[in-house]
């Protein structure tokens, strides 16, 4: 009995030190992801199979999460479409890490549906990063607070099209030695109307896996834990110029970031505090809050009837 109740344990400590992308809003309109193995209902969110981080800049699941699935779903946008992210741990607690880089990349499915799209073909440009605030501390820690979110705008000259997400957490707490980077990349699939005609330069667009590499000064930073000492780099290329200007969302926190364009400190993009915006899903018995409480009320009564004995 003991042995069985520390694996539960074991397994639910597990599942809260790491986490995925539970919902996506996009102009106030939420899309529900799904839990990891559940199975699935339509989404715009690509369905990983575990909570857990990938591990190397080379690894193929680097692209959109463990295993990623293809998602049913297109959700409509618009050049200047606030996109809000919202992070969660693998319990369905507030985000658990407080150490590294949000970032926000776009590729384009060309002329078919973003839902059919193979995405390690993809060409992605980046459009938001956000690194340490301007007190020192990590924005990506101030997801650590219930209900807060992340959010990028997408660039008010976006071409209409089909487009692929890429959000990703960079978690940085081992990244003192080389190799102990956290990658938490997630995809969602938009369809963008209007009638825009920004351009984005070849030189802008990288391959995953391949944008980053593991010894790159932003994935393995020995001075991580030393703001004083630490000049971050945001591994990858520089912000589009098609997002230049984008600006930033504002946050609940006062996170006032700087609006550049090279890879140094911070730049485009925002986490916040609880949003006031969106609507329940169309499905409240669907999507990950449901499979997230299912699993949690399981291991509750698992825990309950083992310490009953």
């Amino acid at each position: 009995m003991k042995s069985t109740l520390f694996s539960l344990l074991l397994c639910t400590t597990y599942a809260a030190a790491h986490g995925i992308l539970a919902r996506v809003t996009i102009d106030g309109k939420v899309y529900q992801g799904n839990f990891p193995n559940a199975n699935p209902n339509p989404s715009i969110i690509r369905q990983v199979n575990d909570v857990g981080p990938v591990k190397g800049a080379n690894n193929p699941d680097i692209v959109c999460g463990l295993s990623a699935q293809k998602a049913d779903l297109m959700a409509d946008a618009m050049p200047g479409s606030v996109m809000t992210f919202d992070w969660r741990g693998g319990d369905n607690s507030a985000w658990p890490h407080n150490t590294g880089p949000i970032i926000t990349y776009l590729a384009s499915c060309g002329s078919q549906s973003c839902a059919s799209f193979d995405a390690s073909q993809a060409k992605w440009f980046k459009i938001s990063q956000i690194g340490r605030k301007q007190d020192g501390n990590w924005a990506q820690a101030d997801l650590m607070k219930a209900g807060a979110t992340s959010s990028a705008t997408l660039p008010s000259t976006l071409p209409a099209g089909n487009y692929m997400v890429r959000h990703e957490i960079i978690a940085l707490h081992l990244a003192v030695n080389m190799g102990g980077a956290e990658f938490y990349p997630a995809c969602a699939q938009i369809k963008v109307g209007g009638s825009q005609s920004g351009k984005i330069q070849q030189s802008e667009l990288v391959s995953f896996p391949g944008a980053y590499k593991d010894n790159d000064p932003g994935i393995f930073d020995p001075n991580v834990f030393n703001p004083g000492e630490d000049n971050y780099v945001f591994p990858g290329p520089s912000v589009a110029a098609i997002a230049a200007g984008s600006g930033n969302e504002g946050t609940s926190n006062n996170n006032n970031n700087s609006n550049n364009n090279n890879n140094n400190g911070s730049s485009t993009g925002s986490a916040s505090g609880p949003s006031q915006t969106g609507s329940a899903s169309s499905n409240s018995n669907s999507g990950i809050k449901t499979s997230h409480k299912r699993h949690a009320r399981s291991i509750s009564r698992v825990m309950r009837d083992l310490l009953s004995q």
